[in-house]
């Protein structure tokens, strides 16, 4: 993808720029790589997490035009990123706390050895496709994601695993021999990685006709108009946005702070929310101490705005 930068729909302009990336290759100096990282990061004020492994990159990163540019130009840079494709969208506030540049095992957390993109993968499909695939009767769509994520949107006539996390769908998968019922396999999931990697997984279990949507949910909302969609809801990310609707807007979801679970408007209505504290999901998973705890981080959360800084807890 070209980084040449691009206006974005009237209605997600914003002050910061926010770009989601992910790239599998060979990269064993992925640990010396850290450190140059971030400083290419905190020098152009660039905020948000960076996860770096042997099997590639994955992140989410924030800040204006020009500090996103840079980082991007930084990262294309490297032999092994040169072919590095993003989505970008529109933030009207800083949606992350700081700049983490981690090293993991696993740039998306499946947990199965061997499972390598490079080697074998499903097949790309454009968003501009994905409708008339999804609408196939003989297709299986599946979405990837976990359960809090699925819970405010999916595609329309998805299998929804409800798994809690990614290492969690394998197992679903050999558990449920009936998915060989139709000949294609759909999958999706936020941005591409996780059914990127979820398709090589399906193949080398012997699936044959397995196809992802190229960039995600993210890039579908992006391209595909709300008039031909068959997307339903929001898609939550994973920053302080929580959610974002077709268009790329800004959703209405929050955030509990006290479980992580997204939070309509509705939901905050109800006497089970509390404000940092509870919410309609944990409210009975949570003992008096537990909420204590969430109240005590609250007050130290509400002391903090009055002497104009921000908690990190919120």
């Amino acid at each position: 993808m070209n980084d040449t930068f691009k206006t974005p729909h009237p209605e997600t302009q914003g002050q910061f720029r926010v770009a989601a990336l992910y790239h599998f290759v060979s990269f064993p100096r992925f640990a010396e790589f850290r450190g140059p990282l971030q400083v290419v990061c905190d020098e152009n004020a660039v905020k948000g997490t960076l996860l770096i492994a042997r099997e590639g990159i994955n992140g989410t990163i924030a800040g204006s035009d020009e500090g996103i540019a840079a980082v991007l130009a930084f990262l294309r840079a490297q032999p092994e990123f040169t072919r590095l494709e993003h989505k970008e969208s529109r933030a009207s506030s800083m949606p992350f706390l700081r700049m983490k540049v981690r090293l993991k095992k696993e740039i998306v957390t499946m947990g199965v050895e061997n499972i390598d993109p490079n080697r074998v993968v499903g097949t790309y499909v454009e968003p501009r496709d994905w409708n008339a695939l999804i609408s196939d009767p003989d297709t299986l769509v599946i979405d990837t994601r976990n359960d809090y994520e699925t819970a405010i949107g999916l595609f329309r006539g998805a299998v929804d695993p409800k798994t809690k996390t990614f290492r969690e769908f394998p197992d679903w998968i050999r558990n449920h021999g009936g998915l060989h019922n139709k000949p294609k396999i759909a999958m999706y999931c936020t941005g591409g990685i996780r059914c990127e990697k979820a398709t090589a997984f399906m193949k080398e279990q012997g699936f044959e006709e397995v196809y992802h949507l190229k960039g995600g949910i993210l890039k579908y909302l992006e391209e595909i108009p709300l008039e031909k969609s068959l997307w339903d809801g929001a898609c939550f990310v994973f920053d302080e946005r929580v959610s974002v609707t077709h268009g790329l807007q800004e959703g209405e979801h929050t955030l509990c702070h006290a479980c992580r679970q997204p939070l309509t408007p509705e939901d905050l209505l109800s006497p089970l929310h509390e404000e940092g504290v509870s919410c309609v999901h944990c409210h009975d998973e949570r003992s008096e101490e537990d909420r204590e705890r969430y109240r005590e981080r609250q007050r130290q959360i509400a002391l903090a705005k009055t002497r104009g800084d921000r908690h990190l807890g919120s």
